[in-house]
């Protein structure tokens, strides 16, 4: 999504999870995604986290920025991308992942993909407790993002770094009955920042 908010061209690997480690790990030696390969001359062969990525990409082309440029609200949006990023991605991943293993098998009842999100619940301890757990913390998000993004942004009065993270993470969240139902307005806004982005929305959306 920030790529696309730059309008910078690029090509998605997307990998199988638990598999991808084998695949990142002759790339960069990490275990996680997202992984960028900039492939462009005087710019680093790999840049992995997230955070990283946005901070190369800021340096790279500058405009439009997704940095405020008042030295408080830069703060204030790094605050927030780090605990959408720490705290609210966790959340939501164990909320889907726990879906998906029962009432959302549906989705794609495969063995692949069944066996897939059997070893994402083994792998991160994924249960009705800690999913419980999750969805306390998604709501409590959720409540702080209905005070801003249903009539501005999170910092300031422009886009930024915390809008894009809160939609990027929340998104899989669409695909749960229970969440589209009862949050309308959190998944139009999140329709409205990936076409600030110049993004097309999930298949299914």
């Amino acid at each position: 999504m920030a790529l696309g908010y730059k309008q910078i061209s690029y090509q998605v690997e997307n990998l199988t999870p638990l598999l991808h480690i084998w695949r990142t790990k002759s790339l960069s030696n990490t275990t996680t995604v997202p992984v960028l390969l900039p492939k462009q001359k005087n710019c680093p062969a790999v840049v992995t986290d997230s955070t990283e990525i946005i901070k190369f990409l800021e340096s790279y082309q500058p405009q439009p920025s997704l940095y405020p440029d008042n030295a408080l609200q830069l703060a204030e949006a790094i605050r927030l991308e780090d605990y959408f990023d720490e705290s609210i991605g966790t959340a939501a991943r164990n909320v889907y992942c726990q879906f998906r293993a029962n009432e959302g098998k549906y989705i794609d009842p495969s063995w692949m993909s069944r066996a897939v999100i059997g070893m994402i619940r083994w792998r991160y301890g994924i249960n009705v407790k800690s999913a419980e757990m999750a969805s306390v913390k998604l709501a409590d998000a959720i409540a702080l993002l209905s005070e801003f993004w249903q009539d501005g942004f999170l910092v300031g009065d422009r886009f930024s770094v915390a809008d894009l993270t809160a939609a990027a993470l929340l998104c899989p969240l669409k695909s749960i009955p229970s969440y589209s139902l009862k949050y309308p307005w959190l998944f139009d806004r999140i329709a409205e920042i990936h076409q600030i982005c110049n993004e097309p929305l999930p298949k299914n959306w």
